[in-house]
């Protein structure tokens, strides 16, 4: 048969014969959405779950930032560092000032505080103890201040810290949900159907999923690759960017290999088969991306530890700042209590929270992130 061969006739099997539906493009994709799954059982979450988690933080982040605008603008730290000075002060514009907070640290820092729950519960305190504990506190002594508590309160560094936290988690799970999408398009390469070659010379359309290896196949210009294969009659060159990065198609003749997913270019080319399933090399690709996302790098093991003795060392100075100011001191329980929930709000470091890849692992509607 020539390299002409696609003029040559066609059997064509009945559209809604089953053919599709058990292709080897959605065996693949099954394949890959399983081993995601599992995957995402194993942390707690689906691909289903990790979409939801997106939006719920992309909608608690936006909705905090715009809160965060009106407290920035009432807090008079900030207004005397802009020199505005008494002119955007009005009677109760303390109490609008600590409700506006009070929303933000129970809606943006909802997550944060289911977080120092778990992980206390688990006796691993880490990332989320440490900002749990930082913005309740923040929180609790800005309320107080407002309350008749001498001093200043921190309403503005609490709603910032939240917001620069849910900016982390959102870009986390989009990157998540990114490479999951990635996955899919691969898995997408593969086309439902091939081109058998009869031993009479004819061809017919059979599912992909169908093949075991040995079979002749004819591609056609511009048709994707059904499979791995050696070619065995005809030349053309194949385009493999999406597999191997190669910006140029390559020449390809008879004894050359060809990738299954690979566009084939000007020549109708006949290959024999000899990888599928679980063997062929788009398989591997998927494999080496889902291995990739559920192993920890060396980077991710050091921040966790990180992120343990940060939370230990802050909560101890803390602790030890409150005793000195307040006992050893004497400067007043409302001075000692102030630099306390200073030493908590500086000490959360923004970017390993920002850096860090929480690993999810509770089953509820929002899981909240355990360590970092």
């Amino acid at each position: 048969m020539s390299s002409t061969g696609p003029t040559q006739g066609h059997d064509h099997e009945p559209q809604g014969s089953g053919v599709h539906g058990h292709s080897r493009h959605e065996m693949v994709a099954h394949d890959a959405h399983g081993q995601h799954e599992a995957q995402g059982t194993q942390t707690g979450h689906g691909g289903h779950d990790h979409s939801h988690m997106v939006a719920e933080f992309k909608r608690r982040f936006w909705v905090s930032l715009l809160l965060t605008l009106p407290v920035l603008l009432l807090s008079p730290m900030i207004q005397h560092a802009l020199g505005l000075g008494a002119s955007w002060r009005f009677p109760g514009d303390t109490y609008v000032l600590a409700i506006l907070a009070s929303v933000i640290y129970f809606y943006g820092g909802w997550p944060f505080l289911q977080g120092l729950r778990d992980e206390i519960r688990n006796r691993a305190p880490g990332m989320m103890t440490l900002i749990g504990v930082a913005i309740t506190a923040a929180y609790i002594y800005s309320l107080a201040t407002v309350l008749g508590l001498a001093g200043d309160d921190f309403f503005w560094e609490l709603v910032t810290l939240i917001d620069i936290m849910l900016l982390g988690h959102w870009i986390e799970m989009r990157s998540v949900m990114g490479a999951g999408a990635a996955l899919e398009k691969l898995a997408a390469l593969i086309p439902d159907t091939a081109h058998l070659l009869e031993t009479n010379g004819t061809t017919r359309d059979i599912a992909v999923g169908a093949l075991k290896g040995g079979e002749q196949l004819l591609v056609k210009p511009g048709e994707r690759v059904p499979a791995d294969g050696v070619i065995i009659k005809g030349q053309t060159s194949a385009d493999e960017s999406m597999l191997t990065g190669e910006s140029q198609p390559v020449a390809k003749q008879k004894g050359d290999p060809v990738i299954g997913g690979a566009i084939n270019g000007e020549g109708a080319v006949v290959i024999e088969v000899r990888h599928t399933g679980s063997d062929s090399f788009l398989s591997g690709v998927i494999k080496l991306v889902q291995d990739a996302q559920a192993s920890k790098s060396r980077t991710q093991d050091i921040a966790n530890r990180a992120a343990l003795w940060l939370t230990v060392v802050a909560l101890s100075v803390s602790g030890l700042t409150l005793v000195w100011w307040a006992f050893l001191a004497p400067a007043g329980l409302a001075f000692a209590m102030e630099r306390a929930v200073t030493v908590l709000v500086i000490s959360c470091p923004m970017h390993l929270g920002l850096l860090c890849r929480w690993s999810w692992r509770s089953p509820r509607r929002l899981p909240p992130p355990t360590g970092c």
